[in-house]
């Protein structure tokens, strides 16, 4: 049966109900989101930095370390809808739980691997349970927070994490690795995933889905197999190049299965991806400024990591504190526009005037060179990019699922998942094939003329960073220019079921 009452109506003389109890510590219940938010992020870039000794340890080649970043990655980005599908199914409760107990199952045995084969097939595993996880939690946020005032507070916390989570993974792996072992940088998933999970049993009200449609089987093969393909595609042009034949093979099926799959769901009863929530303007337009800032978002992480610690020699401790001021500035302008300016002015310009704003901070760090300095060359850009994505992110985040019924929840939310996994594989592989091919071009034209060949080479490497900041500035203005062509003016469309708690 579902308790439906106002949202200032929050006493009654009647037993407090699960839903009620639910509602009432909807802030408690975001503690459990974040932290179960946290722990997917940060596996994105953790195990980056215990990669070497992970390598020392178990004794596997260069050609094959690339396959501890991509199994997670490809399991993750091509299971998201699916998730977020199963999510809306068997109820969101249900798939938090599971997700996380699956995470923290597949993180021990990462931690605990003997062999090379043993750790890509834990990570890949942590890429299935994440892949129910993510969508779950954030469909949980949107059917939690009702308020529209609240919502954008609430938005705003977790657009950071989502923002800045990856940079903290780079702090908290190279402690990690550096204090402790590699293996910590699974282990301490359980940690996270245990407290959240004594949070979503006590916290979380259960969720039964009132409609129950057939599971769309040729839509999950379909779109699968395509976000695999696309992902991959992009993983084996960081390595191979992309006039491979492979790396043009997979790309391709990619986007024809893509097309396939989108007709699919235009003649299915129950599709997977019901057309209605990519279709409507605001949530398209949020959905590519997700895409775009998961694009952007490597360019700093990955360029500026390889500076910091190969030019101005920093450990992989200090390279973390390095970006703690972009995660500052990020979680200052996520929850101040979400919670301040997104009520009162909509997504269109905020998210626009955040990625012009992420722009500038590119372009800044484009005066790099082999004798600049942390405060004055790279300090200001983070302030900067931090202030932009903060702005972008959050809002991009709630305007993804903004106005979608609740048996779509966790599909959208999905999508948004989705949309920020295959952009960082886009990014990833595209600004590391041009800065690659700009450092030899670099080698090249100035081989002549420089004999020490090791002052040449860090000349070379900080010249295809400033290409790769370049390219990464104009995705970001294009960012900019797509949220104020595609998105609506005026205040986010109202969601199914705000203004009351209905049984989450």
């Amino acid at each position: 049966m579902t308790t439906v009452y106002s949202k200032n109506e929050e006493t009654s003389s009647l037993p407090e109900t699960p839903e009620a109890r639910h509602h009432r510590l909807r802030w408690v219940v975001l503690g459990v989101l974040a932290l179960a938010q946290l722990m997917v992020v940060l596996d994105a870039t953790i195990v980056n930095i215990a990669l070497p000794h992970a390598q020392s340890s178990l004794g596997f080649d260069n050609a094959d370390r690339q396959w501890i970043v991509t199994a997670y990655a490809l399991a993750f980005g091509s299971l998201l809808l699916l998730g977020g599908r199963l999510s809306d199914l068997w109820g969101r409760k249900n798939t938090f739980i599971i997700g996380l107990i699956g995470f923290a199952v597949m993180s021990a045995v990462g931690g605990a691997a003997v062999n090379f084969t043993m750790l890509v097939a834990a990570r890949a595993g942590q890429g299935v349970f994440g892949a129910l996880l993510a969508p779950a939690a954030l469909s949980l946020l949107t059917t939690t927070f009702v308020d529209p005032d609240e919502r954008g507070k609430a938005f705003g916390i977790f657009g950071a994490i989502a923002g800045g989570g990856g940079a903290l993974g780079l702090l908290l792996g190279g402690m990690l690795t550096e204090w402790a072992d590699w293996r910590w940088c699974l282990y301490v998933n359980l940690v996270i995933a245990a407290i959240a999970l004594v949070g979503a049993i006590l916290f979380l009200a259960p969720h039964k889905a009132e409609h129950r449609p057939k599971l769309d089987i040729p839509g999950v093969l379909t779109v699968s197999v395509a976000l695999f393909s696309i992902v991959y595609g992009f993983s084996h042009a960081e390595t191979h190049g992309w006039s491979d034949w492979a790396t043009l093979t997979w790309l391709v099926a990619g986007a024809v299965l893509l097309g396939v799959f989108v007709w699919l769901q235009s003649r299915t009863e129950h599709a997977l991806l019901p057309l209605r929530v990519i279709t409507d303007r605001t949530r398209a337009g949020s959905y590519l400024a997700v895409f775009i800032v998961g694009i952007g978002m490597f360019g700093i992480f990955l360029f500026l990591t390889y500076y910091l610690q190969q030019n101005l020699a920093f450990s992989p401790i200090r390279t973390g504190l390095a970006f703690l001021p972009m995660i500052a500035a990020l979680i200052l302008t996520a929850t101040t526009s979400t919670a301040v300016l997104l009520p009162r002015f909509g997504p269109r310009w905020l998210m626009t005037a955040g990625m012009l704003i992420a722009a500038g901070g590119m372009v800044y760090l484009t005066r790099l060179s082999d004798s600049s300095s942390y405060t004055t060359d790279i300090l200001p850009a983070l302030i900067v990019m931090g202030l932009g994505l903060g702005a972008s992110m959050a809002p991009a985040m709630q305007g993804a699922i903004s106005g979608v019924q609740p048996q779509d929840a966790g599909v959208a939310s999905a999508t948004v998942n989705t949309m920020q996994q295959v952009g960082g594989s886009v990014g990833t592989a595209l600004l590391s094939t041009i800065a690659s091919s700009a450092a030899a071009g670099y080698v090249t034209d100035h081989a002549a003329h420089t004999a020490n060949l090791q002052q040449l080479s860090l000349m070379a490497a900080v010249h295809s960073y400033t290409v790769a900041f370049w390219v990464a500035a104009a995705v970001f203005a294009a960012g900019g220019v797509i949220s104020a062509v595609v998105i609506r003016s005026g205040k986010l469309p109202a969601t199914q079921g705000d203004e009351m708690v209905v049984a989450h």
